[in-house]
C-alpha cells in the first residue's frame, strides 16, 4: 500500500470569517495559523498549501491580557545606525490593528516563502465589514 501524497492543485480551498470581537490575541492567532497551515484537515502534508483562507473582521475589538497592552514592545529596524523604532501594544492596537494580529500569526506560520504564501491567505479587517462576500465565507466560530 503507497502513502498518500496531496498535491496542491488538487485540495479545495474554503474561505472562513471568523469575528475577532472579545477574543484573545494569542488563541486566536493560533486557531488562524492552524487553519492558514491546513492542520485541521486530513490530507495536511508539511511541504505543501493545503490550508484555506480566513476573513477576520472586528480586528480592533480583539483583547490582550494582563499587561500586555501597555508593556509589550513590537521593534523594527530601519538598518541605518540609530534606526530601532520601537511600538508599543496600545498604540498598535488604536492606529493599526490590522499589524497587531498579522505579526501574532506570522510568528506561528513557518519562516519561508511557503510561510509568506499562507499569510497571503488571510484577510483582516478593523470593523465588521469586507469586501469578500462573492467567495461566500463560511462562518467560523473560534
Amino acid at each position: 500500500m503507497k502513502t498518500f501524497v496531496a498535491k496542491e492543485h488538487e485540495t479545495e480551498k474554503k474561505w472562513y470569517l471568523i469575528d475577532a470581537r472579545d477574543k484573545i490575541l494569542g488563541r486566536l492567532a493560533s486557531q488562524i495559523a492552524t487553519i492558514l497551515r491546513g492542520k485541521h484537515k486530513p490530507i495536511f502534508t508539511p511541504h505543501m498549501d493545503a490550508g484555506d483562507y480566513v476573513v477576520l473582521v472586528n480586528a480592533d475589538k480583539v483583547v490582550l491580557t494582563g499587561d500586555k497592552l501597555e508593556k509589550k514592545i513590537y521593534y523594527r529596524h530601519s538598518g541605518y545606525v540609530g534606526g530601532l523604532k520601537e511600538t508599543k501594544a496600545k498604540e498598535m492596537l488604536e492606529k493599526r490593528p490590522e499589524n497587531l494580529i498579522k505579526l501574532a500569526v506570522k510568528g506561528m506560520l513557518p519562516k519561508n516563502s511557503l510561510g509568506r504564501r499562507q499569510l497571503g491567505k488571510l484577510k483582516i479587517y478593523a470593523g465588521p465589514d469586507h469586501p469578500h462576500q462573492a467567495q461566500e465565507p463560511e462562518k467560523m466560530e473560534v
